[in-house]
């Protein structure tokens, strides 16, 4: 079997930051070793070798990282060639733990130049950096490229870069370079280059770094056209200098642009208030602690919080702060960079959840009688504020995988498709948002920019709604920024912008023909362009700072890009949905969120994304864990017609990360592998059960089950010692189904067979069967008056329970049930049945053989809520005695 090269290694690894910690421990381990034993020793010539190969490895690494240099890594193969065991094995050593340092030291970072440079002007400005800067909070070392290619690629590997200076006068590619984190766009880019004049490569690997990371701060200095660049590139450089000039301020613009970053307002204003002698008059009971403290009974239990969390405890009308509802201070400063941050226009930070956050998000977008699009598997959150706006609902259904019972995302198809029948229907104006989840709990992710911009070639007045509670990190990471709302927003607010977009516009235009646009399958299987004239760009997303960031239980954000952006209506809706007592400390944390995305948000995502993959790959190659654990790929949870690029799994060992980029470039829907589904059915277990043995039983806390699978999530916060202990409970789970069925009687086989064949056939997912007539405006579309299905089943007269064996007694007896109430399992928190559905024997059948606690909606002593019939009767008599029919025009 072949074995894979120095390069094949670096390129293909997983985390290029674990490959460089394990090689220099692997460095130090082998030197100490030759440094031991004679060049006549047995090992001598493999440890030798090994020594060789780890030096190779390190060697284009180490070219990405200030320390320790090109010199001293240099001077360490120096010594080695020379065979100085000794005094190569304690350079190493001393190497290997200051790099280790490095890696927990505190407010620590490197600047990347990018430019030709001698060793001697790279000293004088890696001394005037260590000058200028490291001083205060602050610490920087210097990284040194000379082509462009180089500096994408330290741009990637290093994960702790804050600020890049761009000289003049670099080349594309350099001779020496090994490293391949640039596969899928490098040729593309060369021929951009090339066509580039010398002047103007500095701005465009600016702009390149700019959609690589976005949160490093960047700097030109040039040798002409200096006031022409800074007029054109104002947004992606924090400043340009000229060269010939005096550039000192370099260098206090690298730490105040670090710190601007770095400095959490709102954070800061609840220390300082924490840190105040205050004495409260005001209804703060808990302020200072004082109540708490001075209790007997209650005293000693406080001691769990500490003092703080009181002394942080105050309202925005006892002064020295901010209100949230009409922010002046620090919180609007706070809101403003969460803005810059996450890629938005305008942020706003919510202490409700996200169920807060899209209620008022549907408050401020919708009017009594507008209809919304709507994926029916969304949160319930979703469904109760379109039943409080009063809207008409048009439910989509998601591809189903009834194997796991897990719904997938809405086709773009559908998308389509329901637009175009309210297009024929003649309520097309009456559309005004589409809701979709990005990405679901379960990871499948979309195409925003693709959603968005063909559903705006048929409806140029749509705005968006995307729940992206499991995705606030998302934007932190170049492959999956792409594949946001704000990212997707922000891509075709500059597309629509653009003169050759414009063209290519009026080039499909013509082509398409006006034949087609009255061809409805030629416009669903045709890719569409929206027409920049006409197309506006609304686009609003929600998401779970607490779920996916660093931030307390309830903390969530909206994010807005809206180019109609209704103050009045979002202001009144966000007062209605923001208590006047927010928690102080959940908004702290979310400003923090902000600051450390900012920081470190790139590293921290590339760990993340780590994680997952080497939880997925130790599962997976283990011949006892796969046995009883299947984790469900890509190729399982996205089927192949929406697999443009037929990856069946996003890295392996010859290709490294390309099917990852591969895929969540071109296909409609991705799977995030930090969303990592573990097949259980062979176990016998159900994902209820075996769910709670992890929690009670090994202190392992997973998130949602179905009867046969597990969902586990790795976050920022996940360590490679989590992964680790995840493994080994797994591990003992499978040790005991091996050592029970070595055990079996032949009456327990089948037993266990039987249990197995049960968890392998799920019950199919059933498909939203349609609203009752009664609550359907306009029967030639799909839509339901949710607000009147709403307010009819508030009336206990309008309503009666029954369980539902009676119901698919009543249903066969020719009777049509119609569910008066919001019928969903949690998690995931998405409905079986919504006010107004008519029920039907599958959803009867789904609901039986649910395996959760918590069925919300559902009375296991009463049975479902439904309709009277002489309701629904008077309904329909009183609707045929109105012409309108619902406000039908």
């Amino acid at each position: 079997m072949a074995t894979s090269t120095p390069e094949t290694s670096i390129n293909n690894c997983l985390s290029v930051s674990e490959l460089r910690s394990d090689n220099w421990k692997s460095l130090e381990d082998n030197l100490g070793r030759l440094s031991t034993i004679s060049a006549d020793h047995a090992d001598f010539i493999t440890t030798s070798q090994q020594v060789t190969r780890v030096i190779e490895i390190l060697s284009p690494i180490e070219a990405y990282q200030a320390y320790p240099g090109a010199r001293a890594f240099a001077k360490l193969g120096g010594m080695i060639q020379r065979q100085e065991m000794v005094r190569a094995h304690l350079l190493a050593r001393g190497v290997r733990k200051k790099i280790a340092s490095l890696a927990h030291r505190q407010r620590y970072s490197e600047v990347l130049f990018v430019g030709k440079m001698s060793s001697s002007e790279q000293k004088a400005l890696r001394r005037s950096l260590k000058r200028k800067t490291g001083i205060g909070d602050f610490a920087f070392d210097a990284v040194f490229v000379q082509t462009f290619k180089d500096a994408l690629n330290a741009l990637r590997v290093n994960l702790i870069l804050q600020a890049v200076v761009i000289h003049d006068g670099f080349a594309f590619r350099s001779q020496d370079c090994h490293l391949d984190t640039l596969h899928s766009v490098l040729d593309e880019l060369e021929v951009l280059f090339e066509a580039t004049s010398e002047s103007e490569r500095g701005p465009l690997l600016g702009r390149e770094i700019a959609k690589l990371r976005p949160e490093v701060d960047l700097y030109l200095v040039a040798d002409s056209n200096v006031e022409d660049i800074a007029a054109r590139m104002g947004e992606t450089f924090e400043r340009v200098f000229y060269r010939e000039a005096d550039c000192d301020e370099l260098y206090p613009s690298i730490m105040r642009d670090v710190a601007r970053r770095y400095d959490a307002d709102w954070f800061n204003g609840v220390k300082g208030h924490a840190k105040r002698p205050i004495s409260n008059f005001h209804a703060l009971t808990a302020s200072r602690g004082k109540s708490i403290m001075n209790s007997n009974w209650i005293r000693d239990r406080a001691q769990f919080y500490g003092p703080t969390l009181f002394q942080a405890e105050t309202s925005a009308t006892s002064g020295g702060l901010d209100s949230l509802l009409e922010p002046r201070g620090p919180l609007k400063i706070a809101q403003e960079k969460a803005a810059r941050a996450f890629g938005a226009k305008r942020t706003f930070f919510c202490t409700n959840g996200t169920s807060g956050a899209n209620n008022i998000v549907v408050q401020a977008l919708v009017r009594r009688g507008d209809v919304v699009i709507v994926d029916r598997n969304s949160h319930t959150s979703v469904h109760r504020g379109l039943m409080r706006a009063g809207a008409r609902v048009d439910y989509l259904d998601a591809y189903p995988l009834n194997d796991y019972s897990i719904y997938g995302a809405v086709p773009l198809e559908e998308l389509k498709r329901k637009l175009l029948d309210h297009k024929h229907a003649g309520t097309l104006d009456r559309v005004c948002l589409l809701i979709l989840t990005n990405s679901t709990f379960d990871g499948i992710v979309c195409d925003p920019k693709r959603v968005m911009k063909e559903c705006l070639a048929i409806a140029p007045h749509l705005a968006f709604l995307w729940d992206e509670a499991w995705f606030p990190f998302a934007y932190f990471n170049p492959t999956y920024r792409q594949r946001t709302a704000m990212g997707a927003a922000a891509e075709l607010e500059a597309m629509f912008q653009d003169p050759d977009y414009a063209a290519s516009y009026k080039a499909f235009n013509v082509e398409f023909g006006a034949e087609a646009w009255a061809d409805d399958e030629r416009i669903l299987n045709t890719p569409l362009l929206a027409d920049p004239s006409k197309a506006r760009v609304r686009v609003y997303a929600t998401q779970s700072t607490h779920k996916g960031l660093m931030a307390l239980r309830q903390g969530s954000m909206i994010h807005i890009r809206d180019q109609d952006f209704n103050e009045k209506a979002f202001g009144d809706a966000y007062k209605t949905h923001t208590t006047t007592s927010p928690n102080y400390q959940i908004l702290a944390t979310l400003d923090l969120a902000r600051a450390q995305v900012e920081m470190e948000g790139y590293k921290c995502v590339q760990h993340q994304l780590e994680r997952a993959m080497s939880l997925r790959q130790q599962v997976s190659r283990d011949p006892l864990l796969s046995k009883y654990f299947r984790v469900l790929g890509v190729g399982d949870l996205v089927p192949s017609e929406y697999r443009e690029s037929n990856a069946e799994s996003y890295f392996d060992e010859k290709s490294g990360w390309r099917n990852f980029e591969k895929s969540w470039r071109t296909d409609e829907f991705v799977l995030d592998p930090t969303h990592i589904t573990l097949d259980i059915s062979a176990t016998g277990l159900s994902g209820d059960t075996l769910k709670k043995h992890l929690m009670d039983k090994c202190d392992v806390q997973i998130n949602k089950t179905t009867r046969n699978t597990i969902l586990a999530i790795t976050t920022i916060g996940t360590t490679r010692s989590d992964v680790a202990i995840f493994i080994q409970e797994l591990r003992k789970i499978a040790l005991d189904c091996e050592e029970r069925a070595r055990n079996f009687s032949k009456i327990e086989r089948s037993i266990h067979d039987d249990k197995v064949r049960s968890l392998t056939r799920q019950q199919p997912l059933p498909r939203f069967s349609s609203f009752h007539q009664v609550f359907r405006p306009n029967m030639e579309t799909g839509d339901g008056d949710m607000g009147l299905a709403n307010d009819l089943a508030m009336e206990d007269d309008n309503c009666e329970y029954l369980q539902p064996a009676d119901v698919e007694r009543a249903i066969s007896g020719g009777r049509v049930v119609v569910s008066a109430s919001l019928v969903l399992p949690y998690p995931p928190g998405s409905p079986i049945l919504s006010p107004g559905q008519v029920i039907d024997i599958p959803s009867l059948k789904y609901l039986r053989a649910l395996d959760v606690r918590e069925i919300h909606g559902f009375d296991q002593e009463r049975g479902l809520r439904v309709y009277r019939e002489e309701t629904l009767s008077k309904l329909s008599s009183a609707r045929k005695s109105t012409p309108d029919h619902g406000g039908e025009s």
